[in-house]
């Protein structure tokens, strides 16, 4: 039997791609506004490339120095360790599971070329969206949503961790003092969406 080439899907483009929130994104600050401010921030992520990236047994060293060629981005080995630059970023989402964003729209493509057979890439574009919430309190939202540990000594910068929310998986970046970037399967974006803000209210938010 032939060996099948590699498919990669087309890389997401803005100006034709449609948003799950569509219809359900609307700017503006929203709940208990206080007078400091909203106490948290929304913000989706549109278009952005994202691949999960998965070593073969035995080729995790490779696989994390493919990730650094490809994007820069130097991984440690710990569990759940990441790291990010500038809009790039990926961390360790399982053993031998790497989830990556941002860079250039191709970003699966360049990740399977320096995989180069040591493992497989998923382009995970289509499929997921990315909602980032920053702000004082950031973590007190999402505590009520993940039974989580956020606290600066659980989960440092550029961190992540695999969690869920009765049937919505979450893939949890932080990404910033305050900053986490939360990731779902875009099929259960609008409901997740619809669940933050409604987290959101008791602090004030703002979606930008």
């Amino acid at each position: 039997m032939a060996d099948l080439p590699p498919f990669i899907a087309d890389p997401v483009r803005p100006e034709f791609a449609k948003s799950p929130l569509s219809g359900a994104y609307e700017h503006g600050e929203f709940g208990a506004i206080g007078g400091t401010g909203p106490g948290v921030v929304l913000l989706e992520r549109f278009g952005i490339a994202i691949a999960e990236v998965a070593s073969w047994r035995g080729s995790e060293a490779k696989i994390r120095n493919a990730i650094r060629q490809a994007c820069g981005l130097s991984l440690k080995t710990a569990p759940g360790s990441g790291t990010i630059k500038g809009e790039k970023s990926a961390f360790n989402i399982a053993p031998r599971r790497w989830l990556v964003s941002g860079g250039e729209p191709a970003l699966a493509a360049a990740l399977d070329t320096a995989v180069a057979g040591h493992g497989t890439v998923t382009d995970l574009g289509h499929g997921r969206t990315v909602i980032r919430i920053d702000g004082e309190k950031s973590r007190w939202v999402l505590a009520k949503i993940f039974a989580v540990d956020l606290a600066d000594e659980a989960l440092a910068r550029g961190n992540g961790l695999a969690t869920a929310h009765h049937d919505i998986s979450a893939r949890i970046q932080r990404v910033g003092p305050n900053a986490f970037d939360v990731y779902v399967f875009r099929s259960f974006a609008r409901s997740f969406w619809h669940l933050l803000c409604r987290s959101s209210e008791e602090v004030g938010y703002r979606v930008e």
